[in-house]
């Protein structure tokens, strides 16, 4: 749950699923005015009943919630909400560009706007934790590895060749998609995103740019953008 003041986000808490712990003093903290939810996952009866006692207007966000971009994607029905919010909040931070938005969290998402405000989709890969836990569950004998430690070029044992396949996979991969991208976008900005760390070279880290409330970020704009309609 993330406040805003405008449109920058002032405070947020963390809770658990189905719980939302902390609500009740946020919003006796903030005295919201209005608010917006968006999920990818069916919500639980204890935090429907919680958002059902709200003080004040809730946007439902929505396959059909009018959107401040034009949506391409041929089916937005099975679009997740955090993708295309992540779309809008990257937009609203770099208007009338062409952008990548990298999200790397449970998954790898890679999503694109152009410059005219046109959002064509994008791709899903497993996120960090997912490849660990894959290697170990669908092999016999290879160990679950921790994403902490050493990551040679080229591990020497099995615990490093593991995380360095991991993670160094996913660096070549990012890098890859920034490359493919800016020979068709030429002026392409890269937005990342989400909760796993990435150590990229110089030369490729020095033109991205990393902002945590993209998701936030489009939410708060969609609610903008709807309470003027």
């Amino acid at each position: 749950m993330v406040a805003f003041q405008g449109d920058e986000p002032v405070d947020l808490i963390r809770s658990e699923s189905g719980e939302l712990t902390g609500l009740e003093s946020f919003l006796h903290k903030h005295q919201f005015s209005k608010g917006i939810v968006g999920s990818v996952r069916d919500l639980t009866e204890h935090e429907e009943r919680a958002l059902a006692s709200l003080k004040f207007p809730l946007l439902r966000f929505s396959p059909s919630t009018p959107i401040p971009i034009s949506n391409r994607y041929r089916t937005p029905e099975t679009l997740g909400s955090d993708r295309l919010a992540a779309v809008i909040g990257a937009s609203s931070l770099k208007p009338n560009s062409d952008l990548l938005i990298i999200d790397a969290g449970t998954c790898i998402t890679y999503e694109v706007i152009d410059a005219r405000g046109n959002y064509w989709g994008g791709n899903i890969a497993p996120g960090m934790q997912m490849r660990l836990r894959a290697l170990h569950e669908f092999t016999a004998r290879l160990p679950l590895v921790e994403a902490e430690g050493e990551v040679p070029g080229m591990g020497y044992n099995t615990e490093t060749a593991i995380r360095s396949g991991v993670l160094r996979g996913m660096k070549y991969e990012i890098e890859g998609y920034i490359k493919s991208m800016r020979s068709k976008f030429p002026h392409l900005q890269v937005f990342l995103t989400g909760g796993d760390h990435i150590n990229f070279d110089t030369n490729i880290k020095n033109s991205i740019f990393s902002d945590r409330y993209l998701v936030p970020r489009g939410l708060n704009k969609i609610l903008d953008y709807n309470e003027k309609d």
